[in-house]
């Protein structure tokens, strides 16, 4: 799924970082987007903590969707256009 959520990402002139565990210093690792898509039925808890404390006094946009499908990705990414 990581390579079809680039490729989708691709198509709509977005640059994707795709997380689908949680890392040591995640919060450096998701460095400065505008962008952040939070799929909520398959990230951890802390996953989850951890994006939305990034997101709090900053600029960056936070989506969310419980399903984690290519189809999600792409209303997600159409809704912004």
């Amino acid at each position: 799924m990581e390579a079809q959520y680039k490729e989708i990402c691709k198509k709509y002139h977005y640059k994707a970082k795709v997380f689908t565990k949680m890392k040591t210093d995640l919060d450096r690792k998701i460095g400065n987007p505008d962008l952040m898509i939070l799929f909520t039925s398959t990230a951890s808890h802390k996953m989850v903590r951890c994006a939305v404390a990034k997101a709090e006094g900053s600029r960056l946009v936070l989506k969310r969707s419980h399903s984690s499908s290519a189809n999600a990705l792409i209303h997600i990414l159409e809704a912004l256009a």
